[in-house]
Protein backbone atom coordinates (compact mmCIF):
# COMPACT_ATOMS: atom_id res chain seq x y z
CA UNK A 1 0.00 0.00 0.00
CA UNK A 2 1.15 3.67 -0.29
CA UNK A 3 0.43 6.81 1.77
CA UNK A 4 -1.90 9.46 0.33
CA UNK A 5 -1.82 12.18 3.25
CA UNK A 6 -0.80 14.62 -0.03
CA UNK A 7 -3.14 13.69 -2.49
CA UNK A 8 -5.68 16.26 -3.43
CA UNK A 9 -8.57 14.15 -4.18
CA UNK A 10 -12.02 13.54 -2.09
CA UNK A 11 -13.93 10.34 -1.42
CA UNK A 12 -17.99 10.25 -1.78
CA UNK A 13 -20.27 8.15 -0.53
CA UNK A 14 -23.89 7.43 -1.01
CA UNK A 15 -26.06 6.22 1.77
CA UNK A 16 -29.27 3.87 0.00
CA UNK A 17 -30.98 3.42 3.41
CA UNK A 18 -33.23 0.91 1.49
CA UNK A 19 -33.80 -2.95 2.22
CA UNK A 20 -35.89 -5.69 1.85
CA UNK A 21 -36.36 -6.30 5.63
CA UNK A 22 -33.95 -5.21 8.41
CA UNK A 23 -31.41 -8.02 9.52
CA UNK A 24 -31.30 -9.63 13.33
CA UNK A 25 -28.23 -7.99 14.18
CA UNK A 26 -28.58 -4.89 12.04
CA UNK A 27 -28.75 -1.18 13.96
CA UNK A 28 -27.63 0.69 10.54
CA UNK A 29 -29.68 3.59 9.11
CA UNK A 30 -31.74 1.47 7.50
CA UNK A 31 -35.81 0.35 6.23
CA UNK A 32 -38.18 -0.98 3.60
CA UNK A 33 -39.72 1.61 1.32
CA UNK A 34 -41.84 1.55 -1.82
CA UNK A 35 -40.93 2.28 -4.83
CA UNK A 36 -42.44 5.84 -4.91
CA UNK A 37 -40.11 6.78 -1.64
CA UNK A 38 -37.00 5.53 -3.24
CA UNK A 39 -37.57 7.45 -6.83
CA UNK A 40 -37.98 10.65 -4.46
CA UNK A 41 -35.15 9.99 -2.38
CA UNK A 42 -32.96 9.32 -5.12
CA UNK A 43 -34.16 12.85 -7.25
CA UNK A 44 -33.11 14.41 -3.62
CA UNK A 45 -29.70 12.94 -3.28
CA UNK A 46 -29.38 13.88 -6.67
CA UNK A 47 -30.09 17.40 -6.01
CA UNK A 48 -27.84 17.07 -2.73
CA UNK A 49 -24.78 16.51 -5.32
CA UNK A 50 -25.51 18.82 -7.54
CA UNK A 51 -25.83 21.84 -4.78
CA UNK A 52 -22.34 20.23 -3.47
CA UNK A 53 -20.76 20.33 -6.50
CA UNK A 54 -22.06 23.40 -8.08
CA UNK A 55 -19.22 26.20 -8.69
CA UNK A 56 -16.62 23.78 -7.58
CA UNK A 57 -14.30 21.58 -9.28
CA UNK A 58 -13.61 18.78 -6.67
CA UNK A 59 -11.86 15.79 -8.03
CA UNK A 60 -13.06 12.42 -6.53
CA UNK A 61 -11.28 8.76 -6.89
CA UNK A 62 -13.35 6.99 -5.21
CA UNK A 63 -16.98 6.50 -5.09
CA UNK A 64 -18.62 4.03 -2.10
CA UNK A 65 -22.87 3.67 -2.97
CA UNK A 66 -23.83 1.96 1.11
CA UNK A 67 -26.69 0.99 3.00
CA UNK A 68 -29.17 -0.58 3.50
CA UNK A 69 -28.99 -2.19 0.21
CA UNK A 70 -28.31 -0.04 -2.65
CA UNK A 71 -29.04 -2.83 -4.86
CA UNK A 72 -32.92 -2.95 -4.09
CA UNK A 73 -33.26 0.19 -6.12
CA UNK A 74 -34.15 -0.57 -9.44
CA UNK A 75 -31.72 0.25 -12.42
CA UNK A 76 -33.60 3.47 -14.02
CA UNK A 77 -32.42 4.48 -10.08
CA UNK A 78 -28.89 3.46 -10.21
CA UNK A 79 -28.42 5.19 -13.59
CA UNK A 80 -29.95 8.56 -12.10
CA UNK A 81 -27.38 8.55 -9.34
CA UNK A 82 -24.43 7.42 -11.01
CA UNK A 83 -25.26 10.28 -13.55
CA UNK A 84 -25.45 12.45 -10.68
CA UNK A 85 -22.11 11.75 -9.38
CA UNK A 86 -20.43 11.81 -12.63
CA UNK A 87 -21.71 15.03 -13.42
CA UNK A 88 -20.98 16.65 -9.86
CA UNK A 89 -17.65 15.42 -9.55
CA UNK A 90 -14.37 15.08 -11.96
CA UNK A 91 -13.91 11.29 -11.35
CA UNK A 92 -9.97 10.30 -11.88
CA UNK A 93 -9.37 7.45 -14.87
CA UNK A 94 -8.77 4.92 -12.09
CA UNK A 95 -11.77 6.24 -9.33
CA UNK A 96 -12.47 2.93 -7.35
CA UNK A 97 -16.65 3.02 -7.64
CA UNK A 98 -18.08 0.42 -4.75
CA UNK A 99 -21.75 -0.56 -4.94
CA UNK A 100 -23.31 -2.96 -1.51
CA UNK A 101 -25.41 -5.65 -3.03
CA UNK A 102 -27.16 -8.45 -1.27
CA UNK A 103 -26.82 -12.09 -3.37
CA UNK A 104 -31.38 -11.68 -3.43
CA UNK A 105 -31.42 -8.38 -4.91
CA UNK A 106 -29.28 -8.99 -8.10
CA UNK A 107 -30.19 -10.12 -11.62
CA UNK A 108 -28.28 -9.94 -14.56
CA UNK A 109 -29.88 -6.17 -15.66
CA UNK A 110 -29.16 -4.94 -12.65
CA UNK A 111 -25.44 -6.07 -13.36
CA UNK A 112 -25.33 -4.67 -16.63
CA UNK A 113 -26.46 -1.56 -15.25
CA UNK A 114 -23.88 -1.61 -12.84
CA UNK A 115 -21.40 -1.83 -14.75
CA UNK A 116 -22.30 0.65 -18.16
CA UNK A 117 -22.43 3.52 -15.09
CA UNK A 118 -18.93 2.81 -14.51
CA UNK A 119 -19.52 1.13 -11.02
CA UNK A 120 -15.99 -1.58 -10.79
CA UNK A 121 -16.69 -2.56 -7.32
CA UNK A 122 -18.96 -4.92 -6.04
CA UNK A 123 -19.58 -5.63 -2.24
CA UNK A 124 -21.93 -8.23 -1.59
CA UNK A 125 -22.96 -8.94 1.92
CA UNK A 126 -22.56 -12.87 2.12
CA UNK A 127 -21.90 -13.01 6.39
CA UNK A 128 -22.15 -17.25 6.01
CA UNK A 129 -22.36 -19.67 3.88
CA UNK A 130 -24.59 -21.88 5.55
CA UNK A 131 -28.13 -21.76 5.37
CA UNK A 132 -29.59 -22.24 8.69
CA UNK A 133 -27.52 -19.47 10.14
CA UNK A 134 -28.62 -17.02 6.85
CA UNK A 135 -31.58 -17.87 8.60
CA UNK A 136 -30.33 -17.15 11.60
CA UNK A 137 -29.60 -13.74 11.03
CA UNK A 138 -32.44 -12.86 8.98
CA UNK A 139 -30.76 -12.70 5.67
CA UNK A 140 -33.08 -12.90 2.81
CA UNK A 141 -30.44 -14.73 0.57
CA UNK A 142 -29.45 -18.46 0.62
CA UNK A 143 -25.84 -20.21 0.23
CA UNK A 144 -27.10 -20.77 -3.72
CA UNK A 145 -28.16 -17.31 -4.13
CA UNK A 146 -24.68 -16.06 -3.28
CA UNK A 147 -23.11 -18.51 -5.30
CA UNK A 148 -25.74 -17.29 -8.51
CA UNK A 149 -24.85 -14.12 -7.83
CA UNK A 150 -21.18 -14.20 -7.91
CA UNK A 151 -20.95 -16.40 -11.06
CA UNK A 152 -23.01 -13.60 -12.72
CA UNK A 153 -21.07 -10.67 -11.63
CA UNK A 154 -17.58 -12.85 -12.96
CA UNK A 155 -19.88 -13.36 -15.75
CA UNK A 156 -20.27 -9.60 -16.25
CA UNK A 157 -16.86 -9.03 -16.07
CA UNK A 158 -16.54 -7.48 -12.57
CA UNK A 159 -13.09 -8.52 -11.44
CA UNK A 160 -13.26 -7.06 -8.58
CA UNK A 161 -15.77 -8.20 -5.66
CA UNK A 162 -15.63 -7.96 -2.21
CA UNK A 163 -17.37 -10.46 0.42
CA UNK A 164 -18.78 -9.58 3.71
CA UNK A 165 -18.34 -11.96 6.49
CA UNK A 166 -19.12 -12.56 9.78
CA UNK A 167 -17.97 -15.13 12.80
CA UNK A 168 -18.96 -15.55 16.30
CA UNK A 169 -22.94 -16.22 15.39
CA UNK A 170 -25.40 -17.72 17.62
CA UNK A 171 -24.93 -21.68 16.50
CA UNK A 172 -21.74 -21.14 14.84
CA UNK A 173 -19.24 -23.31 15.50
CA UNK A 174 -15.99 -23.16 14.23
CA UNK A 175 -15.92 -25.89 11.86
CA UNK A 176 -18.86 -23.83 9.92
CA UNK A 177 -16.70 -20.73 10.15
CA UNK A 178 -13.69 -22.54 8.99
CA UNK A 179 -16.16 -24.14 5.90
CA UNK A 180 -18.18 -20.47 5.19
CA UNK A 181 -14.41 -18.93 5.33
CA UNK A 182 -12.69 -21.90 3.18
CA UNK A 183 -15.77 -21.98 0.26
CA UNK A 184 -15.78 -18.32 -0.24
CA UNK A 185 -11.68 -17.68 -0.18
CA UNK A 186 -11.87 -20.79 -2.85
CA UNK A 187 -13.66 -18.48 -4.77
CA UNK A 188 -11.02 -16.21 -4.59
CA UNK A 189 -12.94 -12.69 -4.80
CA UNK A 190 -10.13 -10.26 -4.49
CA UNK A 191 -11.53 -8.76 -1.33
CA UNK A 192 -12.27 -10.36 1.94
CA UNK A 193 -13.71 -8.62 5.29
CA UNK A 194 -14.60 -10.60 8.21
CA UNK A 195 -16.23 -9.22 11.43
CA UNK A 196 -17.01 -10.53 14.67
CA UNK A 197 -20.09 -10.08 15.64
CA UNK A 198 -20.96 -7.28 17.93
CA UNK A 199 -24.72 -7.37 19.52
CA UNK A 200 -26.00 -3.73 19.03
CA UNK A 201 -28.44 -2.41 21.08
CA UNK A 202 -32.81 -1.71 19.41
CA UNK A 203 -32.06 -4.94 17.50
CA UNK A 204 -33.82 -8.70 17.71
CA UNK A 205 -30.52 -10.45 18.94
CA UNK A 206 -30.17 -7.33 21.30
CA UNK A 207 -33.50 -8.39 22.98
CA UNK A 208 -32.59 -12.27 22.93
CA UNK A 209 -29.69 -11.18 24.98
CA UNK A 210 -31.35 -8.89 27.74
CA UNK A 211 -33.79 -12.37 27.93
CA UNK A 212 -30.48 -14.56 28.42
CA UNK A 213 -31.51 -16.45 25.50
CA UNK A 214 -29.22 -15.31 22.76
CA UNK A 215 -26.64 -18.28 22.51
CA UNK A 216 -23.15 -16.54 22.61
CA UNK A 217 -19.61 -17.30 21.55
CA UNK A 218 -17.18 -17.53 23.81
CA UNK A 219 -14.01 -14.58 24.15
CA UNK A 220 -11.70 -17.71 23.27
CA UNK A 221 -13.32 -19.15 20.71
CA UNK A 222 -13.78 -15.36 19.17
CA UNK A 223 -10.37 -15.55 18.95
CA UNK A 224 -9.84 -18.61 17.55
CA UNK A 225 -12.08 -17.49 14.38
CA UNK A 226 -10.02 -15.05 14.34
CA UNK A 227 -6.91 -16.28 14.11
CA UNK A 228 -7.97 -18.72 12.16
CA UNK A 229 -9.38 -16.43 9.68
CA UNK A 230 -6.15 -14.53 8.83
CA UNK A 231 -3.75 -17.05 9.19
CA UNK A 232 -5.75 -19.01 6.36
CA UNK A 233 -6.42 -16.16 4.14
CA UNK A 234 -2.79 -15.31 4.20
CA UNK A 235 -2.12 -18.78 2.88
CA UNK A 236 -4.13 -18.33 0.14
CA UNK A 237 -2.76 -15.41 -0.79
CA UNK A 238 -4.66 -12.34 0.63
CA UNK A 239 -3.06 -9.87 2.61
CA UNK A 240 -4.58 -9.11 5.67
CA UNK A 241 -4.20 -5.77 5.65
CA UNK A 242 -6.56 -3.77 8.40
CA UNK A 243 -8.12 -5.79 11.37
CA UNK A 244 -11.43 -6.79 9.98
CA UNK A 245 -10.22 -7.09 5.70
CA UNK A 246 -7.93 -8.61 3.50
CA UNK A 247 -7.22 -8.55 -0.11
CA UNK A 248 -5.23 -10.05 -2.69
CA UNK A 249 -1.97 -7.82 -2.98
CA UNK A 250 -3.28 -4.32 -5.30
CA UNK A 251 -7.04 -4.79 -4.12
CA UNK A 252 -7.49 -3.37 -0.56
CA UNK A 253 -10.44 -0.75 -0.60
CA UNK A 254 -9.15 2.63 -1.41
CA UNK A 255 -12.54 4.06 -0.04
CA UNK A 256 -12.11 2.46 3.03
CA UNK A 257 -8.57 3.58 3.43
CA UNK A 258 -9.83 6.96 3.33
CA UNK A 259 -11.51 6.56 6.30
CA UNK A 260 -8.52 4.59 8.38
CA UNK A 261 -6.29 7.16 7.14
CA UNK A 262 -7.97 10.72 7.75
CA UNK A 263 -8.62 11.58 4.30
CA UNK A 264 -11.56 13.81 2.87
CA UNK A 265 -14.79 12.29 1.80
CA UNK A 266 -17.91 13.73 1.31
CA UNK A 267 -20.96 11.82 2.30
CA UNK A 268 -24.67 12.32 0.84
CA UNK A 269 -28.03 10.98 1.54
CA UNK A 270 -29.72 10.60 4.92
CA UNK A 271 -27.23 10.36 7.96
CA UNK A 272 -24.18 10.45 5.86
CA UNK A 273 -21.02 11.54 7.40
CA UNK A 274 -18.59 14.00 5.87
CA UNK A 275 -15.08 15.21 6.57
CA UNK A 276 -13.88 18.25 4.75
CA UNK A 277 -11.89 20.82 5.25
CA UNK A 278 -10.75 19.82 8.50
CA UNK A 279 -14.94 19.64 9.73
CA UNK A 280 -16.73 16.22 10.32
CA UNK A 281 -20.85 16.95 9.00
CA UNK A 282 -23.57 15.07 9.56
CA UNK A 283 -26.58 15.03 7.68
CA UNK A 284 -30.00 14.58 9.22
CA UNK A 285 -30.88 10.91 10.14
CA UNK A 286 -34.74 11.84 10.02
CA UNK A 287 -36.29 10.79 6.56
CA UNK A 288 -39.14 13.45 6.34
CA UNK A 289 -36.68 16.39 7.30
CA UNK A 290 -34.37 15.20 4.39
CA UNK A 291 -36.63 14.91 1.72
CA UNK A 292 -38.03 18.59 2.68
CA UNK A 293 -34.64 19.91 3.07
CA UNK A 294 -33.74 18.93 -0.54
CA UNK A 295 -36.72 19.80 -2.28
CA UNK A 296 -35.01 22.49 -3.92
CA UNK A 297 -31.38 22.36 -3.92
CA UNK A 298 -29.58 24.11 -1.51
CA UNK A 299 -27.28 26.97 -2.44
CA UNK A 300 -25.06 26.85 0.82
CA UNK A 301 -24.62 22.88 1.03
CA UNK A 302 -22.71 23.67 4.51
CA UNK A 303 -25.91 25.51 6.03
CA UNK A 304 -27.56 22.26 5.41
CA UNK A 305 -25.26 19.72 7.58
CA UNK A 306 -24.97 19.36 11.29
CA UNK A 307 -21.23 19.83 12.28
CA UNK A 308 -20.46 17.11 14.55
CA UNK A 309 -16.96 18.59 14.87
CA UNK A 310 -14.12 20.99 14.08
CA UNK A 311 -11.30 19.36 14.54
CA UNK A 312 -8.06 20.90 16.70
CA UNK A 313 -4.83 19.59 16.92
CA UNK A 314 -5.92 17.18 19.74
CA UNK A 315 -8.72 15.76 17.56
CA UNK A 316 -6.38 15.27 14.44
CA UNK A 317 -3.64 13.59 16.81
CA UNK A 318 -6.03 11.14 18.31
CA UNK A 319 -8.18 10.95 15.24
CA UNK A 320 -5.14 9.73 13.25
CA UNK A 321 -3.65 6.98 15.82
CA UNK A 322 -6.51 5.43 16.99
CA UNK A 323 -8.11 5.00 13.16
CA UNK A 324 -4.49 4.88 11.46
CA UNK A 325 -3.66 1.99 14.00
CA UNK A 326 -6.83 -0.49 12.37
CA UNK A 327 -4.37 -0.76 9.39
CA UNK A 328 -1.81 -3.38 10.09
CA UNK A 329 1.09 -1.68 8.90
CA UNK A 330 0.41 0.72 11.19
CA UNK A 331 1.00 4.69 11.47
CA UNK A 332 3.88 6.27 9.83
CA UNK A 333 5.76 8.66 12.24
CA UNK A 334 6.19 11.27 9.31
CA UNK A 335 2.38 11.50 8.25
CA UNK A 336 2.01 12.13 12.12
CA UNK A 337 3.91 14.91 12.07
CA UNK A 338 2.78 16.74 8.93
CA UNK A 339 -0.93 16.83 9.95
CA UNK A 340 -0.10 17.47 13.92
CA UNK A 341 2.89 19.34 13.58
CA UNK A 342 4.84 17.78 15.72
CA UNK A 343 6.75 14.53 16.58
CA UNK A 344 4.49 11.46 17.99
CA UNK A 345 6.42 10.95 20.44
CA UNK A 346 6.56 14.35 21.78
CA UNK A 347 2.93 13.76 22.67
CA UNK A 348 2.60 10.12 22.94
CA UNK A 349 5.66 8.84 24.68
CA UNK A 350 4.49 7.34 27.76
CA UNK A 351 1.20 6.06 26.06
CA UNK A 352 3.74 4.24 23.32
CA UNK A 353 5.84 3.19 25.56
CA UNK A 354 3.72 1.21 27.62
CA UNK A 355 2.10 -0.16 25.18
CA UNK A 356 5.54 -1.11 23.60
CA UNK A 357 6.57 -2.45 27.12
CA UNK A 358 3.17 -4.43 27.19
CA UNK A 359 3.99 -6.00 23.58
CA UNK A 360 0.88 -4.47 21.85
CA UNK A 361 2.83 -2.31 19.71
CA UNK A 362 6.05 -2.46 18.34
CA UNK A 363 8.10 0.98 16.78
CA UNK A 364 9.27 0.00 13.18
CA UNK A 365 11.21 3.09 12.90
CA UNK A 366 9.26 4.49 10.31
CA UNK A 367 5.96 3.50 11.33
CA UNK A 368 4.16 2.15 14.90
CA UNK A 369 1.75 -0.90 14.36
CA UNK A 370 -0.02 -3.32 16.60
CA UNK A 371 1.02 -6.47 17.05
CA UNK A 372 -0.69 -9.38 17.16
CA UNK A 373 -1.41 -9.19 20.72
CA UNK A 374 -2.50 -6.11 20.36
CA UNK A 375 -4.73 -6.47 17.74
CA UNK A 376 -6.59 -9.05 19.80
CA UNK A 377 -7.44 -6.05 22.45
CA UNK A 378 -7.11 -3.02 20.10
CA UNK A 379 -9.73 -0.96 21.86
CA UNK A 380 -8.14 -0.90 24.67
CA UNK A 381 -4.39 -0.01 22.99
CA UNK A 382 -6.47 3.10 21.46
CA UNK A 383 -8.37 4.38 24.51
CA UNK A 384 -4.68 5.30 25.72
CA UNK A 385 -4.19 8.37 22.98
CA UNK A 386 -6.93 10.00 24.34
CA UNK A 387 -6.35 12.28 26.82
CA UNK A 388 -8.07 14.59 28.58
CA UNK A 389 -5.28 17.96 28.90
CA UNK A 390 -2.79 19.03 26.53
CA UNK A 391 0.24 20.52 26.14
CA UNK A 392 1.57 21.95 22.81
Amino acid sequence: MTKNRNKKTTGVYVHIPFCVRKCNYCDFLSFAGDEAVKERYVDMVCSEIEAYCRDRSITADTVFIGGGTPSVLKPKLIERLMDAVRTGFSLTGDCEMTIEANPGTVDGEKAEVFKSSGINRISLGVQSMDDDLLRRLGRIHSRKDFLKTYELLRNKGFDNINTDLMFSLPGQNFEKWKNTLEETADLKPEHISFYSLIIEEGTPFYEEWKKGSLEEISDDDDRKMYHFASEMLNEKGYVHYEISNAALPGRESKHNLKYWSMEEYAGFGLGAHSFVEGVRYENTRDMEEYLKLYAKAPDLWKERYNVINRNTVKDNAEEFVFTGLRKLEGIYKDDFAKLVGNDIYDIYSKEINKMVNEGLLKDHGSRIALTKKGIDISNYVMREFIKDKWKL
